[in-house]
This record gives C-alpha cells, structure tokens and sequence, in this order.
C-alpha cells in the first residue's frame, strides 16, 4: 500500500469522519480509521464506525499501490494536522506498520489488520428515495431540536421517518412538544417508516449541504444515505460520503392523535418579530414555574414574563386580531426552537382554549405541537 495525498485532502477526509469514533469501546479496532487505497481509481477511502453507525469518505490521490490499514484515528489524526502543508507520503511496510513522511518530517505508526475492522454494510435494495440535500437539511433542522433525550423513552430519542405515497414525513417529540414536516417528492416509491437515532441526525446535519442529491436506503433494521459531492461548489475535497446506521427498534408512537383536530385562534405572525419578543421577555422567565405568557386581544398580541427573582418583562407586538382576549402560557425555550430554525417570513400561531396546545404552523408543510403550562 502506496500513496502520495495532499495535506488538506488527507485532513479533510479524516475528519469527516471522525465524529464516528467512540471513547468507551468493547473493541480496540473501533479506536481506528480503516485506509483503503485503491490503484485503479485513485483514491483513498476511509471509514470508521461504532458498530451503531459507520461512515465513509472518499477522496482522491497519487496512488502507486493498493493496500488497507487501520491506525489509531485521534492520534493519526493529531499528527496529520501537525504536518507541513504539502504533499504526504503514506507507505505501509509489512503488515501493519505505516511510514509517514512530509516534508522534513518523518513517522512510523503502528496499526491493526484491515481484516479484523468490521465491515460496514452495503445497502443495495431496490427501494430508494432520492431528494435534494438542501431541502433534506432544511427538513431535519426544522424538527430535530424536538427529540427526547431521556435515555429511559429510547423510543423518542431519534427521528420517525415515514415514506408513504411519494411522500415523506419527520417527525420529532419530547413528549412536551411534537414537530412534524412533509415534503412531496417524485423519486419515492417506498412504503417504509423507521426510527433515525438522534446521533445519525447529527451526523446528516453537519454533513448535508456538500452537493446536489442524497439516496436514501433502507431497510427493517438498517438506513443509509449515499452523498453526493460537488467539490467545485463546496470546496469539499471529498467526492463521496456513505452514512449507514442501525435503526431504533421499537414502535413509535401514534404522533397524529398528538395534532389537534381543530382550533379556534389562528394568529398570523412575522417569524423574526415573535421570535426577537420571545427572547426578550424570557430574559426574566422561570421556565419551571413561571413561563411566558401570550396574550392576543385588540390587534396586538402581548407577551408577558416575570419571576419571584428577576422580576417581570412585558411587550407588545402588532397583529391582525379581532378576537377574545385568552391568556396562554409556554416553556419559552420550546417557542424560540422552531422560530430559530424556520426560514419563512411568517407563521401561523393556532390554538383552542388556554388549556389546549399551541400550534405554530407555516403556510407548507410544518408544524409544531407544544403543550401549555398553567398559569399560577
């Protein structure tokens, strides 16, 4: 195994991924970045993998012979970072020891077998979805902030992902809040819906964005997403990104009997004005015992906080209402998480009585369910 890499392709791939490799690990190869190296495309392929999720990127070199190693991911990592910046030279000599060399710099490092790294699964099923990244991206951000993370409601510590008649849907929830979108798309011919762990989200959203398309595979107990790259667009240096995960087993719960079926109010609201309001008075808000109360009457719709310690904050914002005046409290965090991450000018703020779920809608496809708090 045989190689010469530029300095940032070498970097860029490490790092792409390395969010992959764990610290508490049953196996010690689980600690090292798998290096293939392959003549006939020249290119380097790297993966890493927790056994709960695995990922690969590939990126292009000088490759004179074909080879694979494993070495310690952090540690190699560490050391091509504190390389010149120019071309490395990468040599394996006899089964697992790798000389490394730039510029004036001189390495040997130690590895394990590429035999004994397990293999990441290959999903080749008939059935795929391929969708825009950006619109994807746009999708998971608008909903995953409401996953649960109690450990102990491991059925809610992801995202549902349902495909059904050329339609695809997320939905997220705590158990306090529920966010849902949907987006038509042609290229679905799936009837399949699984639990993404809250991990794999991540993932997804620190990595989508580099190209146009991503396919997405699945099946009972297994999810892929194969990235395309455009290099020329992103200045990414790698070509192609490969994310398989394990999916949460188990049944999630039926999130449409969450939604309320009707609502008496529906207020029409400019998403950066609420969302400049909300932060504001929950400035001296006590989210466990005194939230941010909403307050429509008289083309106006007042926001009110106040706290035994803090204090009190108050404001009002302009809006079309002709309504009865009714007095709603929230946890102000779960106000501000969906109109942070949205990107439309307005939004639409529903609900049914003071005791009934708030509801902020846009005019597509997304909404989120939060429940209310009483009023002390």
């Amino acid at each position: 195994m045989k190689f010469i890499i530029e300095k940032d392709a070498l970097s860029a791939g490490l790092q792409q991924v390395m969010n992959i490799v764990g610290t508490k690990l049953t196996m010690p190869i689980l600690a090292n970045v798998l290096i293939e190296a392959n003549t006939e495309q020249n290119q380097i392929i790297f993966s890493t993998t927790n056994l709960d999720i695995g990922m690969r990127c590939m990126v292009t070199a000088q490759v004179s012979q074909s080879g694979s190693i494993t070495l310690p991911a952090k540690k190699f990592a560490s050391i091509v970072k504190a390389l010149p910046d120019r071309e490395v030279a990468f040599e394996l000599e006899g089964d697992m020891l790798v000389r490394l060399s730039s510029g004036g710099s001189r390495f040997k490092i130690l590895g394990l077998l590429a035999n004994d790294f397990p293999k990441l699964p290959q999903l080749n099923v008939d059935q795929k979805i391929t969708i825009n990244q950006t619109q994807l991206l746009r999708m998971l951000k608008s909903i995953s902030y409401a996953q649960s993370k109690d450990e102990n409601r491991y059925i809610l510590n992801g995202v549902y992902f349902l495909a059904e008649d050329n339609n695809i849907h997320f939905i997220a929830t705590d158990g306090r809040r529920l966010a849902l979108v949907s987006q038509e798309t042609a290229d679905c011919n799936v009837q399949k819906n699984v639990i993404v762990p809250a991990k794999t989200i991540a993932e997804l959203e620190r990595t989508l964005g580099v190209g146009e398309n991503v396919q997405i595979l699945m099946t009972d107990k297994q999810i892929a997403f194969s990235i395309d790259v455009e290099s020329s667009d992103t200045g990414s240096i790698c070509e192609n990104i490969y994310i398989v995960s394990k999916v949460v087993e188990g049944k999630y719960p039926n999130y449409k009997q969450v939604i309320p079926a009707s609502s008496d109010y529906r207020i029409r609201l400019d998403r950066e004005q609420l969302l400049a309001v909300i932060q504001r008075i929950a400035l001296v808000a006590d989210e466990k015992n005194y939230p941010v109360r909403l307050k429509p009457a008289d083309n106006a719709l007042e926001a009110l906080a106040r706290s035994s310690i803090y204090g009190e904050a108050q404001e009002k914002l302009p809006i079309a209402y002709d309504g009865d005046t009714v007095e709603i409290a929230f946890n102000p965090q779960f106000l501000v998480d969906p109109l942070k991450v949205l990107a439309n000018d307005e939004v639409y703020f529903e609900f049914k009585n003071e005791l009934s779920p708030g509801i902020i809608k846009t005019n597509d496809t997304f909404l989120c369910v939060i429940m209310p708090l009483r009023i002390n």
